[in-house]
């Protein structure tokens, strides 16, 4: 009986220990937004497409509430899936996830970069990237976006930037 018992609690602690160890791999079709911040923060992003490249994950108009959950994050991660956005400036968290959501919104990717710059920059120097505090407000604005175009668009609506979240922001995709 108590050589029944310890074979048990043996294996039970093997099987735990085994399945702690194993990575948690995102389904590329079907992303998980929990999962890919986690990844993205512990630096362990590596789902690929079925061209076995290291791309951003399929995610769809169903998945933006959740990415805009996580989009005031300024944790600076080690990577990103786009290998041409770190040439300048740090990656931060948040601002990745907005470059996310508009290319979700827009069905392509904005820009060459998920980072964002003042609308009147002359260049895409790093010292027109945004602070923390800008890509906060800009949250916001996408947030706002989010919420407005929740109610249907009428005849009578006269809005502008109705589909265009950074609208009156004075910040645009670099």
């Amino acid at each position: 009986m108590l050589k029944r018992l310890y074979l048990s609690v043996s294996l039970g602690i093997a099987f735990i220990l085994m399945s702690s160890c194993t990575e948690e791999i995102l389904d590329y079709n079907n992303p998980d937004v929990d999962l890919f911040v986690k990844q993205l923060k512990e630096g362990e992003y590596k789902t690929r497409n079925d061209q076995d490249i290291i791309l951003i994950p399929q995610f769809n108009q169903g998945d933006i509430p959740k990415l805009l959950e996580y989009a005031d994050d300024m944790t600076v991660i080690p990577s990103f899936p786009i290998g041409y956005n770190a040439m300048n400036g740090k990656l931060r968290l948040g601002e990745c996830l907005l470059w996310i959501v508009e290319s979700v919104r827009l069905g392509m990717a904005p820009s060459m970069g998920s980072k964002m710059v003042r609308a009147n920059a002359p260049g895409y120097e790093a010292l027109y990237f945004l602070t923390d505090e800008e890509v906060l407000e800009a949250v916001a604005y996408y947030r706002n976006w989010l919420e407005n175009i929740s109610y249907p668009r009428t005849f009578w609506t006269i809005d502008p930037c109705f589909n265009e979240p950074l609208c009156g922001s004075g910040y645009r995709w670099w």
